[in-house]
């Protein structure tokens, strides 16, 4: 049985048997707090739109009960994109928390490493010469997954922060987004509308089998990523204190990558390049937490809320006209961009 031990100013100390486990008390409470709000916020998504339900109707449709357009308008149409939309912007929360706490860079995010690009380039050359639903998806996880080696392959010996890495991933996404816009230039109009979505981020009809590829990566990801954390902490001082204190880092530095590039491909798989998500999600935790270590899980839970509120506001705002996901996350994420390189900082921050 668990029982409390030892006093740590801003923590709570756990025992069980021969284990123990240091709970930051203010990230525990935020996690429970914005757990909280993202199950409201998903229940209330569930029941409005252009054909209103009620909160109760919503739910009692999601285990099979009620009428045949309550159960298409929730199992069919709104269920799934809600849970792409809360998947995906886990992903990319803690991706970003991962790639900026690597790069001791607040600015360092997925999308800077040529991911999104990459996944870009791939999904609109799936619409324009293979129309299979799936196709897109897979093409996009491929491409993602092709433009991380592509500039993990062209970084290597990277320096001490990680700066070429981040330079090389530059210069490859510049690459496949003009791949990207010269077969959109050259696609007739019809294929270019098809392929629009895929350039700015969307929630809209994407396919199960992707969604359930990201919650199994996402199952398996996340968790592997939370054991790097105490590594993570520590890395987020010089390299001589960190190699002193027993960290690997050339190790460390591969293995926080890879997971970053694995989380990030299976999000832009489903939902595009939505940039920004990676970006203000971890700095909103860090925030949250009073900026105490590296909020992995919080991170997260911010961008899971983030995008399922920007995908309701796309829904919503000009209904019955949809304004992609990615458009709503740029226009909300960029004053908040300014608002977090702007403002002095306390402390100092990855």
């Amino acid at each position: 049985m668990s029982r409390p031990s030892l006093t740590i100013s801003g923590y709570r100390a756990l025992r069980l048997s021969h284990y123990s486990l240091l709970i930051h008390r203010r990230g525990s409470w935020v996690a429970v707090l914005l757990s909280a709000l993202l199950l409201l916020c998903s229940a209330l998504i569930l029941a409005a739109g252009v054909d209103d339900l009620t909160l109760w109707g919503a739910l009692r449709a999601i285990f099979g009960e009620g009428s045949r357009m309550q159960l298409f308008l929730i199992q069919e149409l709104r269920l799934p994109r809600l849970c792409a939309g809360l998947l995906s912007g886990a992903a990319l929360g803690a991706a970003g928390c991962l790639l900026q706490t690597l790069a001791r860079n607040r600015l360092a995010t997925p999308g800077v490493i040529g991911i999104d690009n990459g996944a870009t380039a791939f999904a609109v050359a799936a619409i324009v010469a293979v129309p299979i639903s799936l196709a897109p998806s897979a093409l996009a996880l491929t491409g993602a997954i092709t433009a991380a080696v592509l500039t993990l392959a062209l970084a290597s010996g990277s320096g001490a922060r990680g700066y070429r890495f981040i330079v090389v991933g530059i210069a490859v996404g510049a690459i496949f987004g003009a791949v990207t816009n010269l077969m959109l230039a050259r696609s007739d109009i019809d294929a270019a509308n098809a392929a629009y979505p895929w350039t700015v981020g969307s929630l809209n009809a994407r396919p199960s089998q992707a969604i359930w590829l990201l919650g199994f990566g996402l199952a398996l990801g996340l968790p592997a990523a939370k054991l790097l954390v105490r590594s993570l902490n520590l890395m987020r001082f010089s390299d001589n204190v960190a190699i002193g204190l027993g960290i690997r880092l050339q190790r460390m530095r591969l293995l926080t990558l890879l997971l970053c590039v694995w989380l990030t491909a299976l999000a832009v798989a489903v939902a595009g390049p939505v940039g920004l998500i990676g970006l203000v999600a971890p700095e909103l935790a860090r925030y949250l937490c009073a900026r105490h270590g590296v909020p992995l899980i919080n991170s997260a839970l911010c961008g899971a809320l983030l995008m399922i509120l920007a995908d309701w506001l796309g829904r919503s705002l000009l209904a019955p006209i949809e304004v992609p996901v990615g458009i709503i996350s740029a226009i909300l994420g960029a004053p908040f961009l300014l608002w977090i390189l702007l403002r002095p900082l306390k402390r100092s921050s990855p």
